[in-house]
C-alpha cells in the first residue's frame, strides 16, 4: 500500500511548483505546450540533436525537470497520489502524450534507452495514469490539428 501523503510531500510539491515559475522555465514550458508538436521521432530528434539552439535547451529543460520529479515518485520520495494530481502533473502528461506514440523509436534513434523512461514508468504504473495518458494523447492530437489549421489559414 502506498504511503499516505505527508506535510513534507506537500512542501516538496510546492517547491517543485515554484521551480516551474522560474522565467526561463516558463518560456520552455510555454514552447512545449504551445509550439512543440512533433509528428514523429525524426521531428523530435531534429530538435533533440540541434545542440546550442534555444529549442534544444527548452526540450532538455522541461524533459529533465519532469524526469527528475518522476524519479522522486519512483524512489518513494514523493507521494504518488499528490504527484498524479492533474493540477500538478497535467503538463507532464501532455508533453509525454505528444511523444508517446514514437518514444521507442526516439530511444532507438538517439541511442538512449532511458530517454523519458522515468516519466513513462511514473505515468504508466497505475491504471489511472494509463487512462490519463490515453486521454491526453487524444487532447494532444486535437491541439496538433487545431494548430495546423491555424497555420494553414
Amino acid at each position: 500500500m502506498a504511503k499516505k501523503p505527508t506535510t513534507a510531500d506537500a512542501h516538496l510539491i510546492l517547491e517543485l511548483y515554484d521551480l516551474r515559475r522560474e522565467p526561463e522555465m516558463r518560456k520552455a514550458r510555454k514552447w512545449w505546450v504551445e509550439e512543440f508538436y512533433p509528428a514523429n521521432a525524426d521531428e523530435f530528434l531534429k530538435v533533440g540533436f540541434a545542440l546550442g539552439t534555444q529549442e534544444n535547451a527548452w526540450l532538455r529543460q522541461v524533459g529533465g525537470y519532469w524526469g527528475i520529479v518522476a524519479s522522486f515518485v519512483l524512489q518513494g520520495i514523493l507521494n504518488e497520489e499528490l504527484f498524479l494530481t492533474p493540477a500538478f502533473s497535467g503538463e507532464m502528461f501532455l508533453i509525454f502524450a505528444k511523444i508517446y506514440p514514437f518514444v521507442k523509436e526516439i530511444r532507438e534513434k538517439s541511442g538512449d534507452p532511458n530517454m523519458f523512461l522515468s516519466i513513462e514508468k511514473a505515468i504508466t504504473r497505475t491504471k489511472w495514469g494509463r487512462d490519463r495518458l490515453q486521454f491526453m494523447m487524444k487532447r494532444a492530437e486535437m491541439f496538433r490539428q487545431k494548430r495546423a489549421e491555424r497555420k494553414a489559414s
